[in-house]
């Protein structure tokens, strides 16, 4: 939707601080993926642009660095209770966010955006006349709308769609990659190779000591016969992008011997992809590729399909500061970084003088961020890395590596090392078969680690690898306060606790499977960790008795109600009117509502 703006006309001038901050955005760049990872900035203009909808709603215009100009007009209007990008730039200039999309069985009341954008589907509200309506409904109803308005004497508004396809330079002057199977003939021209010569396969002794494309200066592999008058010729030595490949090879693994590009019965059968996994670069260009290249296959007869995905996922990058000393970029290991009056101060190990420290930007061999995965496993170990990697934050957003960070990681692996060492030797023999008890101590440990495995089986279904490792660091501490109280004597708590880390040990192994190795070991298990099935939950062991509402005041929360999970809703008003915050909010006065969802929140309005 593009809003109208309106200021006095008056001739353009200059404006310096916009000036500088195009400028600074330009050296930031401006591709898809640079605007993707840069930090979201704007500049604030005098402009105010009048809702198209509600003329008496002004909306303060920003220039941006993350708003493509050819993406609608270049002017855009910001969600940012629904869209990651203008959240994270309403945050940092304290700008509204209004959520007008609720989720499933949210309270409107209640239902807030934090620090992550709600994207999924969801009821319309705070919208005026769209409140109630699905979000595609809502879309059609405002086209209806603006196609019928009067827009304060502008032209009348009509839908358009907008495509952002772009033509594909294919070629690349370099080594990596398919050879494109032409010829370059004197008297001919370009001329395609002969099928029996395909394909043209990349020579192996390649001198990469000098800049440029190797296959310009090999000594004999450009020299071919020219197809159709058999005169000399040369290759063409440029190669094709690597999405050229990559674009379709999920089609070529279905019959990787086939004599033709596909076995089609064996590609429909296996196709679509169920899940597509790729960086912001993949979901933007290479996903666009790829459903071009299944449109072409199924013209040509090799598919029957429609689209080559089903779902797909979107990861985010492992990211870096950046060191400069003068104009020459540092490598992290070259760099100290101290604290001193609460400002962190950065110095060249080499040399001892002070650099600059720069922003955090995706890791890149030209800015020398870039911290070697083999200095890290030589270290730490394998797990650690990937333990610090899953666990920083959510798979879609950036991972800011930072040496505390993987320190913290490591400590972790050597306190899940000593729990479950120590409590080793008094555990049952495996294959015992010892009942675990029904005493407190042992519902304990087993409504814990029943509750994580069916949280982190359903996390890692949903991609939350970080929420499933908050799980696991949760349990840990729950089972290291409950195994102090296990004795090599008591049986039943001996079998909770067997069973316990034998749980532990299954759902720790896809993040840290060297580790769940040595744990099973540990612990008497037979065979390997990676071929154990996952462990089953019994579903009675997470049932809570007990349930925790969140007290709000005038839709404000102000503490916390644990309660019967049976508890009725007059129960539930009994005890809220009774707490001792209520009870002064209310000041003698009886609440002008009290308002209980069960089992999520009560509001008590003064």
């Amino acid at each position: 939707m593009r809003p109208i703006i309106r200021s006095p006309l008056r001739r353009p001038r200059a404006i310096p601080r916009l000036a500088a901050f195009i400028a600074e955005t330009r050296r930031t760049g401006t591709s898809a993926e640079a605007i993707e990872t840069a930090e979201k900035k704007g500049y604030r203009t005098t402009i105010e642009a009048v809702h198209p909808l509600d003329e008496s709603w002004r909306v303060p215009v920003y220039v941006a660095n993350f708003v493509l100009m050819e993406y609608g007009t270049g002017a855009v209007f910001g969600c940012p209770a629904h869209d990651q990008r203008d959240l994270d730039f309403a945050r940092k200039y304290n700008l509204p966010v209004r959520p007008v999309v609720l989720p499933p069985h949210e309270d409107p009341v209640a239902f807030s955006v934090a620090d992550k954008a709600y994207v999924e589907d969801g009821t319309i509200y705070n919208s005026q006349f769209l409140d109630g309506k699905t979000p595609d409904e809502a879309f059609e109803a405002v086209a209806e709308k603006l196609e019928a308005a009067d827009l304060f004497g502008a032209p009348q508004a009509s839908r358009k769609v907008n495509y952002r396809l772009r033509d594909w330079g294919i070629s690349r002057q370099r080594y990596w990659g398919c050879p494109i199977p032409v010829l370059h003939c004197a008297a001919c021209g370009v001329v395609p190779e002969k099928r029996e010569n395909l394909p043209v396969k990349l020579p192996d002794d390649i001198d990469f000591e000098k800049p440029g494309n190797p296959l310009d200066r090999h000594p004999t592999w450009r020299k071919a016969t020219c197809p159709q008058c058999g005169g000399e010729a040369s290759r063409e030595t440029d190669t094709m992008d690597t999405f050229v490949d990559s674009s379709w090879y999920f089609a070529r693994f279905t019959a990787p011997h086939a004599d033709e590009p596909t076995e089609p019965q064996a590609a429909n059968a296996w196709l679509p992809v169920d899940q597509y996994i790729g960086g912001i670069e993949h979901a933007i260009l290479h996903l666009l590729y790829s459903r071009f290249f299944v449109r072409a296959m199924r013209e040509c007869g090799h598919l029957d399909l429609d689209e080559p995905f089903k779902g797909l996922f979107t990861q985010g990058m492992v990211v870096h500061e950046t060191y400069k000393d003068g104009r020459e970029w540092l490598p992290p290991e070259d760099v100290r970084i101290e604290e001193a009056d609460g400002r962190r101060i950065a110095t060249r190990l080499s040399t001892g003088a002070a650099i600059e420290i720069g922003g955090i930007e995706k890791m890149s061999k030209s800015k020398k961020n870039v911290v070697d995965p083999d200095d890290i496993i030589a270290s730490y170990g394998a797990d650690t890395a990937r333990w610090f990697v899953l666990s920083d934050s959510p798979p879609d957003r950036d991972v800011i590596w930072s040496e505390a960070g993987v320190e913290a990681a490591h400590r972790f692996v050597q306190r899940l090392w000593r729990l479950v060492t120590e409590t080793a030797p008094k555990l049952p023999a495996a294959g015992a078969n010892a009942t675990p008890g029904s005493d407190d101590l042992c519902l304990d440990i087993r409504k814990a680690t029943h509750r994580a495995v069916a949280g982190v089986s359903d996390d890692i279904e949903r991609l939350a690898f970080n929420k499933a490792i908050a799980r696991i660091h949760e349990l840990v501490n729950q089972l290291s306060a409950s195994f102090g109280k296990v004795e090599a004597g008591n049986g039943g708590a001996t079998a909770a606790a067997s069973e316990a880390l034998s749980m532990l040990a299954r759902i720790v192994a896809p993040m840290m499977p060297h580790l769940a190795e040595a744990l099973w070991e540990q612990i008497g298990e037979a065979g390997l960790v990676a071929s154990a099935p996952w462990p089953d939950v019994d579903e009675s062991l997470l049932a809570d008795d007990q349930v925790t509402l969140p007290v709000q005041i005038n839709g404000k929360k102000r503490g916390d109600l644990t309660l019967s999970a049976e508890a009725g809703k007059a129960d539930i008003e009994k005890a809220v009117l009774a707490l001792d915050f209520v009870v002064a909010a209310l000041a003698g006065q009886a609440p002008k509502r009290l308002v209980v969802v069960p089992g999520r929140i009560v509001n008590v309005v003064v």
